[in-house]
This record gives C-alpha cells, sequence and structure tokens, in this order.
C-alpha cells in the first residue's frame, strides 16, 4: 500500500524478495498540469508494468475493502506512504500484521512531511524507521532504525532519493526478520515524540527576520517543491536554492545588499543569505544571475511578506 515515487523504489525492492505480491494499493489517479489530464500514481504506474493488481479505493473507512482483502488474504501488509489512515480491520487482518516504512528516526518526525521537517528544523541526521503498524499516527512498535547524515548541500530532493533507497534496504531486511520469526519488538517514548505536518503554503512564505541558516534551512527544505517565496516589488519569488555567507550587513533584513558575481544577496537578522537560483512570477526557473541579467532587481529592493 503506497503512492508516490518513495513507495515505488520500496515495492520494487520487494519484487526482488521472493515473495509473492498479491496486490497493490494506491490513491486514485489526480488530475494535473493546465489541463487536469488523470495521473496515475507511481506506484501504480509500476505495478502494471510488473503485471500486479492495483486497488485504488476511494475510502477505506466504509467497509468496502474487506471484500477485497478477504480475496487478496495477504499475510503481511506493507505500507509506505500511502496516504489514508489505516482501519482497525485492515491493520488486524494479516497473519504478520502490517509493517510500515516511515522517513524519520522515530518517535521524532511522526506524520506527513517527516523529511523536508528535518530538513528546515536544521537536523544533521535523520534516517528510516520500519514499525508495526497501530491505530495511532507513526505510533507503533519499531522493528529496526538506520540512520543518515543530513548532508550540508542536501535539499528534499536529494534526502527524499537518499532515504527511498535506504527504506527499501531497511524493507527487505525487516521482511526477512519477520519470515525468520526473530523478530524484536520496540516500544516508542511518546515523552520524546515530534510531529512533522504536511508543508502548507504558510510554511513557504519567507521571514528574512531570522538568522541566515533558519532561512537557508526552509529554502533547501522546500525545494525543489513547494518552494519558499516572498514579494519583491509587488510579484511573487520563489527562491530554489541558497548558500551560506560570511558577509555581515546591518541593513534591514530582507534588503538586496549586493547582486555580485551572479548571485542575490540578502540580508537577515543575522548575517547574509546568498541566493543562486530562483523562481518569478510567471516565468520558468532560472539562476539569479539571469534574473539579475534581465534588470528585474537592484540593490537595496527589499523582500517582502505580502505584496
Amino acid at each position: 500500500m503506497g503512492t508516490p515515487d518513495f513507495a515505488k523504489i520500496c515495492f520494487e525492492s520487494l519484487l526482488t524478495s521472493g515473495n509473492e505480491i498479491v496486490g497493490v494499493v494506491t490513491q486514485p489517479d489526480k488530475p494535473k498540469g493546465r489541463g487536469y489530464t488523470l495521473m496515475p500514481p507511481p506506484v501504480k504506474v509500476s505495478a502494471i508494468e510488473h503485471n500486479i493488481p492495483v486497488y485504488q479505493p476511494e475510502t477505506l473507512k466504509d467497509g468496502s475493502f474487506a471484500e477485497v482483502l478477504a480475496e487478496l488474504d495477504p499475510e503481511l501488509i506493507v505500507v509506505v506512504a500511502y496516504g489514508k489512515i489505516l482501519p482497525k480491520y485492515v491493520l488486524e487482518y494479516p497473519k504478520y500484521e502490517c509493517i510500515n516504512v516511515h522517513g524519520s528516526l522515530l518517535p521524532k518526525y511522526r506524520g506527513a512531511a517527516p523529511i523536508q521537517r528535518a530538513i528546515i528544523d536544521g537536523e544533521k541526521t535523520t534516517g528510516i524507521t520500519t514499525m508495526y503498524m497501530a491505530e495511532g499516527l507513526d505510533t507503533g512498535d519499531m522493528i529496526e532504525m538506520y540512520e543518515i547524515a543530513i548532508r550540508p548541500e542536501d535539499n528534499f530532493e536529494t534526502l527524499h532519493d537518499k532515504l527511498a533507497d535506504l527504506g527499501a534496504y531497511a524493507l527487505l531486511s525487516t521482511v526477512k526478520i519477520i519470515e525468520s520469526g526473530n523478530v524484536k519488538r520496540y516500544k516508542q517514548d511518546d515523552s520524546k515524540s515530534t510531529y512533522a505536518h504536511k508543508i502548507e503554503k504558510a510554511d513557504c512564505l519567507m521571514d528574512f527576520a531570522r538568522p541566515a541558516e533558519c532561512v537557508h534551512n526552509q529554502i533547501r527544505g522546500t525545494s525543489p517543491f513547494p518552494l519558499s517565496f516572498a514579494y519583491l516589488n509587488g510579484k511573487m519569488i520563489k527562491f530554489i536554492s541558497s548558500f551560506l555567507t560570511d558577509k555581515k550587513t546591518d541593513r534591514e533584513p530582507g534588503t538586496v545588499v549586493s547582486l555580485e558575481n551572479g548571485n542575490i544577496y540578502v540580508a537577515t537578522s543575522e548575517g547574509v543569505i546568498g541566493i543562486d537560483g530562483v523562481l518569478p512570477e510567471g516565468k520558468g526557473r532560472m539562476k539569479a544571475s539571469d534574473f539579475i541579467n534581465g534588470r528585474k532587481i537592484s540593490v537595496d529592493d527589499v523582500f517582502k511578506k505580502e505584496k
């Protein structure tokens, strides 16, 4: 049971495990792009390529999926970024229960956006936890945990891809442990739990009246999607990439202090952040140097939180 690319990579690793995959459950197709064309989730695309039956229930809450579940009769259900809460009748069906691959070191960053939140919060490490599923959100007993460093150059995309590969490795290891009958369960310490809320538009609005490091972490934690933004001369501009500098300034936060070397240097409450990739309103992604060369920005311009 899974939906996005993160789940697809784990699903494809399972194909090499020697176990029979009796079916794939994923979210319904969703409209995308200007034409609102219905697009299948990545897991569905991969399952069809491998001739695995696909099911896309609109809801699991009404019990209508129970009939399909009985027909498939799975011994183990693997859940990776599925996007729906599993009701009790699903959780309790498989002989070997339901297991989950989660992109954090639980109990930290339970919830929908653990990878982005870890970067935004300036964490130096994260990882993968495999766990048994319970009715609470990411509260079940842990099975295995794998740690990985968050590199200074990582953004949401690069860390996502590293964790997806690590998640696939962890999943195969966990399935083997369950098959062996020697699985150990580790209770989570709820007192140490944190929650990684879904990234909303408000999380992307940039406030330069914070230290440069916080600004940088927000930019890389929301890149390449959905991207942090501010307003410049009444128009929205989104930030694709940035870097920390050793520049100092006493200018007001948000003020453009320099455009040297094709970069946009902006004052923060502590230090100066360098921005080298942008997405201006109504345009495509571009290097900061191209935006500067188009005379769309000048020294002393100010990035604001509203138009």
